[in-house]
């Protein structure tokens, strides 16, 4: 009866230890919650903006780790807008204000259909155009809206440097440079093979629409370029982006040639700071 005591109070005590070292665990990974959101006012007002304008803070939170902060602050700024364009049905942008959703654009046809035009292996290849990755794959409005998301995502990235990590190598201008690269090579592939959809491209709605997300994109890219060793994939996309042939369809909507930012292309990008 002794012994059984004996083993019942060590694995109590146990548990207790294991609880206690998963508190503090728990504890190490959030108690840098306030002084992220601090600098994140501090530095991205615009990506606050989104915090602040999230009725359930702790959703934001959930993305913030200690490890590294800079990274955890741009994923709750991107989910966050996910979920404010959900909730308003409308793409928050990023100087403030809105811009209502296009349920139309969700019979155009799946951007899956482009994926062949890309590596298959490409992280956002699978992510965001194959089957079984986000719903971008099967309905445009979706690829609009993670258009949207890289954007305000990259913005805050930048403004957020002071707290980039100096030892792992980052990849903040690769998501949105590839979800562009994405946009133009399905309105190239509407002007070719989906009459129907190039059409609905091209009501003025629709067309004001693209172009408004599609201006904000090239800023927050723009914004980028001075930040060195900010992408792994970055730089085979943008000149993607900025072969002329790529571009010729998404002119059209946009009635003006897309920018090249061939700053980001350069070599010799000023260091941060």
């Amino acid at each position: 009866m002794e012994r059984e005591r004996k083993l019942f109070r060590a694995v109590v005590a146990l548990l207790i230890a294991l609880g206690a070292a998963e508190t503090a665990s728990a504890r190490q990974r959030t108690d840098c919650h306030a002084e992220a959101i601090h600098n994140l006012q501090r530095f991205s007002l615009r990506g606050y903006a989104i915090y602040a304008a999230m009725a359930d803070k702790k959703q934001f939170l959930t993305w913030v780790t200690c490890d590294d902060v800079q990274l955890g602050l741009t994923t709750g700024v991107h989910e966050s807008v996910h979920m404010l364009t959900e909730e308003r049905d409308a793409f928050p942008l990023i100087e403030g204000g809105e811009i209502t959703r296009r349920h139309a654009v969700s019979k155009f046809f799946a951007p899956r259909e482009i994926a062949a035009r890309f590596d298959r292996n490409d992280i956002y290849v699978q992510g965001y155009l194959r089957p079984g990755g986000a719903s971008s794959a099967s309905d445009f409005m979706f690829l609009l809206d993670e258009l949207n998301a890289f954007s305000h995502d990259l913005h805050s990235a930048v403004r957020l440097v002071p707290l980039q990590r100096r030892d792992r190598q980052v990849d903040h201008r690769d998501g949105l440079a590839a979800l562009m690269i994405f946009v133009m090579s399905y309105v190239d592939a509407a002007q070719k093979k989906h009459p129907a959809t190039w059409q609905g491209l091209l009501h003025p709605e629709t067309k004001r629409l693209v172009q408004t997300l599609w201006t904000q994109a090239e800023g927050a890219l723009a914004s980028s370029c001075g930040v060195p060793a900010f992408g792994r994939k970055d730089r085979e996309y943008i000149a993607f982006m900025c072969e002329q042939k790529n571009g010729d369809a998404l002119a059209e909507v946009l009635g003006r040639a897309p920018v090249c930012p061939r700053a980001c292309l350069s070599a010799a990008a000023a260091p941060s700071r």
